[in-house]
C-alpha cells in the first residue's frame, strides 16, 4: 500500500458521543433545573434520528443540508417528545452544539499525531465544517484539513462522500486510506478504491454493544487495536 492520506469518521471512531453528549446534557440540565430525564437515553435517542434525517438527503427529496440543521430538527423532535419545557433559543442552540463539544477516545490524539508525522490525516465525516473545526479545537484533534459531507455536498456512504475527499486531496483513492470503527463505512469506502483500516470501539453503544466488535476482513485491509497501533503498523 502507497499511502499518502488517512481520512477518519469520527463520531464513535474518533470520539466517544454517547458518552460526552449525555455527560454535558445532564450537567446542563441540573444548571437548569431539570430532572428526571435519563440523559444516556436522550443521546441515544437523538443518535438514533441521524441515519433518517440523511436519508431524506441521500434520496434526493431533500437537499443538501448541514449536520447541524438536521441535528437541530431532531432535537426540536426529543424535546416534544420528552415534554421538555422553559428553555429558550439560546439554551435549545447550546444543546444542539453539544456535538460539537464532543471528547476523543483516550487514544485518539496521540494517534493521530503520530499519523500525522507521515500521512495527511482529515476527517471524512458526516459533520459540517464549523461542527468539525469546533470539535477539534476543543478537543485537540490536529486534523491537516476539514473534508467529508458538507464539501462533498453528499453523506456518507455514498461514492462521493469518499471519492470527492480524495480529489480534494489531489490523491487517487488507492494513494488514501479510511479509517472506522465501523464496518459498514469501511465497505463503502472499498468499493470506492481506498485502502481501509479498522480500530474497534466497543464501547461506543455502551454496555453490552454487539455490532462492530471485530473487523470483516471481506473489508478491512489493516486491522488495528486503536489508533496509536495503527500508526505503529503504518511506521509512524
Amino acid at each position: 500500500m502507497d499511502i499518502r492520506a488517512c481520512l477518519f469518521d469520527v463520531f464513535g471512531t474518533v470520539v466517544d458521543w454517547r458518552t460526552s453528549v449525555s455527560r454535558d446534557l445532564a450537567a446542563f440540565a441540573k444548571q437548569k433545573g431539570i430532572a428526571g430525564i435519563d440523559w444516556t437515553e436522550f443521546a441515544v435517542e437523538w443518535r438514533k434520528l441521524y441515519q433518517p434525517s440523511m436519508d431524506e438527503v441521500r434520496s434526493g427529496r431533500r437537499a443538501f443540508t448541514i449536520l447541524d440543521v438536521l441535528h437541530r430538527e431532531s432535537l426540536d423532535n426529543l424535546i416534544s417528545r420528552y415534554r421538555i419545557k422553559g428553555l429558550s433559543e439560546t439554551d435549545i442552540e447550546h444543546i444542539n452544539r453539544v456535538w460539537h463539544r464532543l471528547d476523543p477516545w483516550p487514544d485518539a490524539v496521540p494517534g493521530l499525531t503520530r499519523l500525522k508525522s507521515k500521512f495527511i490525516i482529515a476527517p471524512c465525516s458526516n459533520g459540517n465544517i464549523a461542527l468539525m473545526v469546533n470539535m477539534a479545537k476543543r478537543a485537540g484533534l490536529p486534523w491537516d484539513c476539514i473534508l467529508g459531507a458538507e464539501t462533498a455536498r453528499a453523506y456518507k456512504p455514498m461514492p462521493e462522500a469518499y471519492l470527492n475527499s480524495c480529489r480534494q486531496l489531489g490523491l487517487a483513492p488507492a494513494s488514501v486510506m479510511m479509517v472506522a470503527a465501523h464496518n459498514h463505512d469501511l465497505k463503502a469506502a472499498k468499493a470506492q478504491g481506498l485502502n481501509t483500516a479498522f480500530v474497534p470501539r466497543p464501547k461506543e453503544h455502551g454496555p453490552g454493544q454487539t455490532t462492530d466488535l471485530a473487523p470483516d476482513l471481506a473489508c478491512v485491509d489493516l486491522p488495528a487495536a486503536d489508533f496509536v497501533d495503527l500508526a505503529a503498523k503504518l511506521g509512524c
